[in-house]
Parts: structure tokens; sequence; C-alpha cells
């Protein structure tokens, strides 16, 4: 019997605490009678943001509406149980182990939906922290959708929606939407996040770059909004975006620039300096690739506005355990499923984090 078999009575009390986006459509502001009091928040910093695309977190039910069949138990992949379970404790592991620590903000791509978050969530030691969780469900026919679990001890939620992305061709499949948070910190320091998981390279990069490009806008659209307000602004950007930093989608339309070529610009890639090192957070064909980035406006970065980078990196999380090695000793990610064929291992990219501090 799983241990995060059927949504009792701990679940319901999640919800009701929480800021579950699916309440009231595209967009919900905090319940604040029963949020965290900001003024009590706890100290955030050497607690990490993390981001991390968990390689199709599905439930093991089949879920009517949603292309999900393939991760059931009757399938081919024979997804039951017992390696949702295991799953579930090898993410959490993932998670935790910068400095070993739980994460403030933890954001998340390839979730199906709200109830899988809260079972990692509540998984050991990720359920020693009050979490909480912003979702949306996306128009992603697999169902597969981006989330943000935060703190609430740490992080107060004021805002959230779902940003849609649009494509040209009205015949597309449409592909998930971006998740806008906004919330504060410690001392009440605000900070506008963006969890993103932009459409896949299939068909090929030039084929599908279209569809990457007008994600990018969709995001770029926001944070100018935000940025012709607040020019001093503090946005972390992260995600999976099926581009590198030096693809166009990234660089141009975006505007996330390299913080040490271009330190001027509005949108800083924090992933410019591991790309430049050869370094990576997915492996395709034995090559490995930024795909994972860590963005953030330029006062995040400067600590011009109460907030600031500690220090000015992001990291990739490259353990031993997340990795598989060939016979050649050729490493990769450790993902849980090759096709149909059972690995048992974490995903198919790796974790990304960055530390903030108060500034004097």
């Amino acid at each position: 019997m799983s241990k995060h078999v059927g949504y009792t009575f701990v679940f319901a009390i999640l919800v009701s605490c929480g800021t579950d986006a699916q309440k009231n459509g595209k967009v919900e502001e905090a319940p604040k009678e029963m949020a965290y009091a900001y003024e009590l928040l706890l100290d955030f910093s050497g607690h990490p943001f993390v981001f991390y695309n968990v390689e199709n977190l599905f439930d093991t039910l089949d879920t009517q509406g949603v292309n999900d069949e393939e991760y059931t138990p009757s399938s081919e992949k024979n997804w039951n149980t017992e390696r949702y379970n295991a799953k579930l404790d090898k993410l959490a592991k993932a998670i935790t182990t910068p400095e070993n620590n739980r994460p403030v903000l933890l954001g998340l791509c390839e979730v199906e939906n709200t109830h899988v978050v809260r079972d990692l969530i509540l998984t050991a030691p990720l359920n020693e922290s009050k979490y909480r969780i912003a979702h949306f469900d996306s128009p992603d026919k697999r169902g597969i959708d981006v989330a943000l679990a935060y703190d609430l001890e740490r992080f107060y939620v004021l805002y959230q929606e779902a940003v849609p992305v649009y494509f040209m061709d009205p015949t597309d499949r449409p592909t998930r939407d971006i998740l806008y948070v906004k919330g504060v910190l410690q001392d009440s320091l605000e900070l506008h996040v963006f969890v993103n998981h932009w459409p896949s390279r299939s068909g090929g990069e030039e084929a599908s770059r279209p569809k990457r490009e007008r994600a990018a806008l969709a995001l770029r659209h926001k944070t100018d909004s935000i940025l012709k307000v607040q020019p001093n602004a503090n946005i972390l950007i992260m995600g999976d975006l099926n581009d590198h930093p030096y693809n166009s989608s990234v660089e141009v339309t975006l505007g996330a620039k390299h913080p040490v070529k271009s330190p001027k610009s509005n949108l800083l890639n924090l992933q410019y300096p591991a790309n430049d090192r050869g370094e990576g957070t997915y492996n395709y064909k034995g090559e490995w690739g930024i795909l994972d980035h860590l963005i953030v406006s330029n006062s995040l970065y400067t600590g011009t506005n109460k907030l600031k980078l500690k220090p000015q990196v992001s990291h990739i999380v490259y353990e031993e355990f997340l990795l598989y090695k060939n016979k050649k000793g050729e490493a990769s990610p450790n993902r849980t499923y090759g096709g149909n064929n059972y690995y048992g291992g974490y995903s198919d990219h790796l974790p990304v984090y960055l530390y903030l501090e108060r500034t004097n």
C-alpha cells in the first residue's frame, strides 16, 4: 500500500491553508487571513532557491481528459505505486542536497497536478518545512505543468497568475503556461518569481524555435511591465527553457544576457558561466548543455534593492548519485525511464539553485 495512496485529512488541511491556484481560474490573490504573517517570516539566508525538471512526475491514475495513460500500472511502462514512491524519495533527496537544506522556493516542471507536488512536499525531509503550493492546470495535452512550492514560514505569497503562451498557428498543440508568483521574504523584501517550461525541440530545433520565441515573448512582456513600474524590481526567472543561454529565444527575445559581458542588461542569465565552462544540466547524445536556467533582474544581481545573490553565481547539483556512467565512463543524468525501460533513477535533468541574502 502506498504511503501516498488517497488524499487524506492532512491534504485537506494543506488545501485550506495554502494558495492552490486551481480554485479561481488563472489568477488568485493569496488568502491573507490564512497566510503566515510576513512580519514573522523566518530568515531565508542559507536556504537555497531551487529549480528542478523532475521528468514526468505522474500519479498512477488514468485521469479523464489527460493523455497520461502511459503512466499507469497497466501501461508498457508499468508505472505503479512502488515506483512512484521510490521516485518521490529520490527527488526529495536531490532537492535537499544543496548544503543539506530545504529550499525556500522550489520551482518544478513536468508535474502532472497539484497532488503529485503535495506528495513530494510530504516526503522526508521536505516534510519538515511548511510548504504550500502555487499551481494552475495548464492546457498541455499530456497534463504536465509547472508549479512552485514555497516555505510558508519564509515566503509570503501576495499574488499568483498563469501567463498563457499563444502560438501564431492556432492549430499547434497548446503548451504550458508560465507561472508568475509575487511574494515577500523576511523584512518585507519583495520578489517576483516566474516558473517556466518552454516548448520542446520535438520536430527539430529549427522547426520548433518559433514556439520557444513565443514563450520568451510572453515572459518578456511580463518582466517589462514589472520593470516599467519598478525599475529596481527583484525578479527571479527559473525553468527548463529547452534552449541554451546563447539561443535567440533566451538572449535576444527575452533579453537575458551574459552577466560579465553585458552587466548593465535588465536581465542576467546566471547559467552563462557554466555554459562557458562546458557544463550542463541535460545530456543529449553524449553532449552536455544548459537547458535549465536561473535568470535574475539587474537589481537582484547587484543588490541595489535590499536583496542580492549570495554569491553572484548559480549552481548545478552535479552529484555522483544523480549520474549514470556508461561503459566508457561518460556521465549523464540518472533518469527514471528510457522509453519504456525503467532505470529507477531521479530525472533526466539536474537541479539548479542559488542563494539570496539581504543587503545592508
